[in-house]
C-alpha cells in the first residue's frame, strides 16, 4: 500500500490516520502542537477536546445516535473515537460524555501503538504533494491557511462563523407566516413572519435584555459592519432592525387585508426540499435557552424547533460548495481531501464521521478506484450533500439533523414515529451502500 499523508491530530485528523492504517496504508500523521501552541489546547496530546465533553445521544432515534452507527459501520472494526469514547465515560445522562483528559489520552495511546502510524511533530506550512488528507481544524495555522487560499482563491476560505439559527419547517406554523420575495423578485423563495409594532417592540427589548455567550477568548473575533449579531443591531436602536434585516417594505402581508406588517422576519430556505429554514440576518451570540425564548416570540415560530442554533466565533472552514468536489478534494487533486470541522461541519461526531468518509475514499483513491458518497437518506450522506448543495453565498456551518434527510415518501405526523422511519431507512440505505461499493472488505490487515 502506498504511504499517505494526514495533517491534523484533532479528532477527525487522527480517526482518518487510524483508518487508513487499519486499511493497510502507511500513514504519516502531521500535528504541529508542541513545536507550535495554539490558543485553544492545554495538552500535547492527540485529539484533545477543548470545549464540551459530550459527544452527545447515542439514541438511534436521534440525529447524533444515527451519524454515531453509520461511523462504527463504516470504520474498519467500527471508529476509534467512539470506542475511546465508550472507554472513557462518565455520567451524563443519555449523552456520550467523557473524562476528557482520558480520552485524549486514550487515543494517543491507540495512534502511537499503531505499527503503521508514524506521528511527526511539526507545522505543515504547504498542502502536501501526494495523496493526503487535510484535517486542521478551526485553528489551521496562518501559513497552511495561506497554502489554502492560494489553491482555492480569496473566497474559498474563511476565518470566522457568523451563523443564523435553522429551523424545521414542520414545526412552524404556516398560516402565520407568507410566502413572498421582496417587491415580488425571485418569486415565493421566502417565508416571512410579519410583526405588528407591539410585537416588535417586545422582541427588541427581549434581544436587548437577553444573556449572551461569553466564548473562549480565542473564539471571540471583531464584529464586521455587515454582519453584526441582531442583539448589537437592538441595542444600537429601536429602529436599526426594522431598517435593517426586519424591514417590512416590499412584503404586503396577505392576512393582513392589505395593511403593512411594522416589520417582517425573512426565513430563507436552507435545502431544496423546504425541510429548514434559515432565519436571515439573525447571527447572535445569546446562549442557546434565550435563543429559544426569543425567538419563538417571532409570529409563527412559537414551537420552533431549532436545528441549528446561532453563533459567532473564530472559526477556519472552506467554502465547500464553491471550491470543493463532492467527496471533498481539491479540484484537479482528487487524492488530496479535506475532512473535519475544516469542511464546513459543526460538531465532534460530524468532524470525525467526514475524517473517515475521507480515509475510505482516500483509500479508494490509491487503489484506482472512484471516490463515493452516501446516499442522502443516511445521516452522512445528507451531511455531504449539505456541504456540497449548499448556496456558495450563504454557505455556513451544518451539524447533523433530521432535515438533512431526504424526505420520506409519504408524509408522517408523528415526530417520533417520523424519526423512527427516517433512521429505519437510513440503517437500510447505508448497509446497502457499503455493500455496492464493497467498503465491508477493508478489513484490518494482519499486523
Amino acid at each position: 500500500m502506498a504511504e499517505v499523508t494526514v495533517v491534523g491530530g484533532g479528532l477527525s485528523g487522527s480517526e482518518a490516520a487510524y483508518q487508513l492504517a487499519e486499511r493497510g496504508h502507511e500513514v504519516v500523521l502531521y500535528e504541529m502542537r508542541p513545536v507550535r501552541g495554539t490558543p485553544a489546547h492545554q495538552t500535547e496530546d492527540l485529539a484533545e477536546i477543548v470545549c464540551s465533553n459530550t459527544f452527545k445521544s447515542e439514541d438511534p432515534h436521534n440525529a447524533h445516535g444515527l451519524l454515531k452507527l453509520e461511523m462504527d459501520e463504516l470504520g474498519v472494526g467500527g471508529s476509534l473515537l467512539l470506542a475511546c469514547a465508550r472507554e472513557s465515560r462518565i455520567p451524563g445522562g443519555t449523552a456520550l460524555t467523557v473524562d476528557r483528559r482520558e480520552f485524549s489520552q486514550r487515543m494517543t495511546a491507540a495512534i502511537a501503538a499503531h505499527p503503521r502510524i508514524r506521528v511527526v511533530r511539526e507545522e505543515v506550512t504547504e498542502l502536501p504533494a501526494g495523496p493526503a488528507i487535510v484535517a486542521t481544524g478551526p485553528l489551521t495555522s496562518d501559513a497552511l491557511s495561506a497554502a489554502i487560499r492560494r489553491a482555492l482563491g480569496d473566497e474559498g476560505l474563511a476565518f470566522f462563523d457568523a451563523i443564523a439559527p435553522v429551523v424545521s419547517d414542520e414545526s412552524l406554523d404556516h398560516d402565520a407566516l407568507f410566502a413572498a420575495s421582496r417587491w415580488g423578485k425571485g418569486g415565493d423563495d421566502f417565508l416571512n413572519a410579519a410583526m405588528t409594532k407591539e410585537q416588535y417592540e417586545a422582541f427588541v427589548a427581549a434581544l436587548k435584555s437577553g444573556e449572551e455567550h461569553a466564548g473562549h477568548d480565542w473564539e471571540n473575533v471583531p464584529y464586521f459592519e455587515g454582519c453584526l449579531p441582531v442583539e448589537v443591531m437592538a441595542h444600537r436602536g429601536d429602529e436599526t432592525l426594522r431598517f435593517g434585516p426586519l424591514k417590512p417594505v416590499g412584503l404586503p402581508v396577505p392576512q393582513w387585508d392589505g395593511r403593512r406588517a411594522w416589520a417582517v422576519v425573512q426565513l430563507r430556505r436552507e435545502d431544496r426540499a423546504g425541510q429548514m429554514w434559515n432565519l436571515v440576518g439573525f447571527q447572535t451570540r445569546l446562549k442557546i435557552p434565550e435563543q429559544k425564548r426569543i425567538f419563538r416570540m417571532i409570529p409563527g415560530l412559537e414551537n420552533a424547533e431549532f436545528l441549528r442554533w446561532g453563533s459567532i466565533h473564530r472559526n477556519t472552514y472552506l467554502n465547500f460548495p464553491a471550491r470543493l468536489s463532492a467527496h471533498g478534494s481539491l479540484p484537479g487533486r482528487p487524492e488530496l481531501l479535506f475532512a473535519g470541522q475544516v469542511t464546513g461541519v459543526e460538531g465532534y461526531t460530524e468532524s470525525t464521521a467526514v475524517g473517515i468518509l475521507a480515509a475510505a475514499n482516500l483509500d479508494r483513491i490509491v487503489r484506482g478506484l472512484d471516490p463515493v458518497v452516501p446516499p442522502p437518506t443516511t445521516m452522512l450522506g445528507g451531511l455531504m450533500r449539505y456541504l456540497r448543495e449548499s448556496d456558495p453565498r450563504h454557505f455556513a456551518p451544518m451539524n447533523s439533523n433530521f432535515g438533512l434527510l431526504e424526505p420520506l415518501p409519504e408524509r408522517v405526523k408523528d415526530k417520533d414515529e417520523k424519526r423512527a422511519q427516517l433512521a429505519a431507512r437510513a440503517r437500510a440505505d447505508f448497509a446497502a451502500w457499503m455493500d455496492a461499493h464493497e467498503l465491508r472488505a477493508g478489513a484490518a490487515a494482519p499486523r
